[in-house]
């Protein structure tokens, strides 16, 4: 059995933790925090026991964490051990973490989740780069884990997952620009009703999951924002409409939205 440690119980670790745990893996979970203790996650108190034997550490811990965390964790994992960042980061973060674990003879994967794991657990969507990718697939699949993997060094699959941001928090404040000004105009039902329309058959939930994402992940998503804004400079493409979502995140922080 693959026996795996997750690193940061928050929303997402421990929804990976139990999911893996339940689907075969020996799963042992870590957070400092014992506010976030849940029965249902495989947990112990100690990082030093939750790696002990680890053939796999996953770290869903934040990008502000992910490279203090990975300079915890790679030197007490056996050389040879996979180092599986699962943060949502911009790839110089991801880079960093990558020379940490190289330190240590660890094998390390860049993963970009590619939906909210509060939605499908540990069937969410994945995509891994660098030379740990295709031994993080070869492990997570028989678990029934979707992950695609690309030929590409780490800080590729967050590049990607950084594009695609453009469009899904573009999405999102545009759903919520167009609601706002159709609620001005006594029509928010009329407007809702014209856009799920055209949005397909599960558009009401995709609608409210958008919008009320915004609002509950407002911080994490406002750095992904920011994380597009600079890839989009590094790449010299225009960048209007992703200024325009930075605009309303920072109006969603302030209350005004």
């Amino acid at each position: 059995m693959t026996r795996i440690a997750v690193i940061g119980l928050g929303e997402a670790g421990r929804r990976y933790a139990v999911g893996l745990s339940r689907a075969g893996a020996v799963v042992r979970g870590y957070d400092p925090d014992p506010r976030e203790a849940d029965p249902a996650v495989p947990r112990v108190d100690a990082l030093a026991e939750a790696v002990t034997d680890a053939e796999m550490a996953i770290s869903l811990v934040g990008t502000h964490a992910a490279v203090s965390v990975a300079e915890q964790v790679a030197p007490l994992l056996e050389p040879g051990a996979l180092y599986a960042d699962f943060n949502t980061a911009a790839p110089e973060v991801k880079g960093a973490v990558e020379k940490v674990a190289e330190r240590a003879g660890l094998l390390v994967a860049d993963v970009a989740v590619l939906a909210p794991v509060t939605r499908a657990g540990i069937r969410t969507p994945l995509l891994a780069s660098g030379p740990g990718a295709a031994r993080i697939a070869e492990s997570l699949r028989p678990l029934g884990v979707p992950i695609d993997t690309i030929d590409a060094p780490v800080g590729a699959a967050a590049r990607l997952k950084i594009v695609r941001s453009v469009f899904m928090k573009g999405l999102a404040t545009l759903l919520i620009e167009t609601l706002t000004a159709a609620d001005a105009a006594d029509a928010a039902d009329w407007m809702r009703g014209q856009l799920t329309a055209e949005l397909g058959p599960d558009a009401p939930a995709l609608v409210e999951r958008l919008i009320s994402g915004t609002h509950a992940h407002r911080t994490r998503r406002e750095q992904e924002v920011r994380d597009a804004l600079a890839l989009l400079t590094e790449l010299g493409t225009p960048d209007d409409m992703t200024r325009g979502t930075l605009a309303w995140f920072e109006r969603v922080g302030r209350g005004d939205a």
